[in-house]
């Protein structure tokens, strides 16, 4: 009887082992903020630290539907996208935030119209109920103007380059890439409002799963601080021509090119981090931030019950290093 339990417990230890081996499988897209990641992909820095992991390439969308589907541990994404995306079913914890939009989501209007307020009367082309719908609330509000004072066209963000050029709208809301892509189309262009606006509105995560959160909390912990390392490595002037080039490699773009992205993306030391984690109504702190979302997602009825946004975030992690 001894020996079968000794036996048992063998094969115990032995599969938490292998079940430890398992990469943590994370899903990124072409987002500065996210494509970051890819340096310390490339130096190896993950495997230093200790802990597996796999990332796997998406579009933005699908890549929160392989996390919905359990295809993936965690995901990169807006924190308004992580209320939305545990509002429909899949459960996720903020356990890393890597910047925030700082001008790379814009208001682009056609040529004539300099301003928010000359968009009175006039068709704004968008993706309703996103960010960048949001974005334009805030655009609105800071000329005095309201949504009942502008006629929306729902335009997916991949479509709104195109959308401006047909000239059927005055002007469109979107992020890089898209958003410069239609500065390019309609020559003439401009973008009158930015997220530069709004430093804060728009944070970009690591959103991960409370189960393997709860599971592989240590690994998940090393992620972190390997992230880190990659912010440490951005911030080094001497370091600018290897990250371009690594990040311009993954987002299929010239070095050149992906320097302007990196412009519009405000990049969070540990320190900055550390405060945005703080509690606080404002801006300045995710958990304001989040709740400015979450109003926004009730009254344009992304989702219908007001999500609790302490339960989405998980400071411990960051608050620890």
């Amino acid at each position: 009887m001894k020996r079968y339990i000794l036996l048992l417990c063998a094969i115990s230890i032995l599969f938490s082992c292998q079940k430890q081996k398992t990469p943590l499988k994370i899903g990124y897209s072409d987002w500065p903020g996210w494509v970051a990641w890819d340096i310390a992909i490339s130096k190896g820095w993950f495997k230093e630290e200790g802990v597996d992991v796999e990332f796997s390439w998406f579009e933005y969308v699908p890549s929160m539907d392989a996390f919905a589907s359990g295809n993936i541990d965690a995901v990169t994404m807006t924190n308004g996208d992580a209320l939305v995306t545990g509002a429909t079913g899949a459960s996720n914890v903020m356990i890393l935030v890597s910047d925030y939009s700082n001008g790379n989501d814009m208001v682009v209007a056609k040529p004539g119209i300099d301003s928010i307020s000359q968009l009175k009367g006039k068709k704004i082309g968008l993706e309703v109920g996103f960010v960048e719908h949001l974005l334009f609330v805030k655009a609105l509000k800071s000329a005095g103007l309201k949504e009942s004072d502008v006629e929306l066209v729902n335009v997916a963000t991949h479509q709104t380059a195109q959308t401006l050029a047909s000239g059927e709208v005055a002007a469109i809301a979107a992020w890089q890439p898209n958003s410069g892509e239609a500065l390019k189309e309609v020559s003439g262009s401009k973008a009158i409002y930015t997220s530069a606006n709004v430093p804060g509105l728009i944070y970009d995560c690591l959103a991960v799963s409370p189960s393997s959160l709860n599971e592989r909390r240590e690994d998940w912990q090393k992620v972190v601080k390997v992230w880190y390392k990659v912010v440490a490595f951005l911030n080094n002037p001497n370091n600018k021509k290897e990250a371009l080039e690594i990040m311009s490699s993954r987002a299929g773009i010239s070095p050149a090119e992906y320097e302007k992205f990196m412009i519009g993306t405000k990049f969070l030391t540990l320190n900055e981090a550390k405060k945005v984690f703080e509690k606080g109504d404002s801006l300045n702190s995710l958990y304001g931030s989040s709740k400015t979302v979450d109003d926004f997602n009730i009254v344009n009825k992304v989702y219908d019950a007001p999500q609790n946004v302490d339960s989405y975030i998980d400071a411990s992690l960051t608050l620890g290093l």
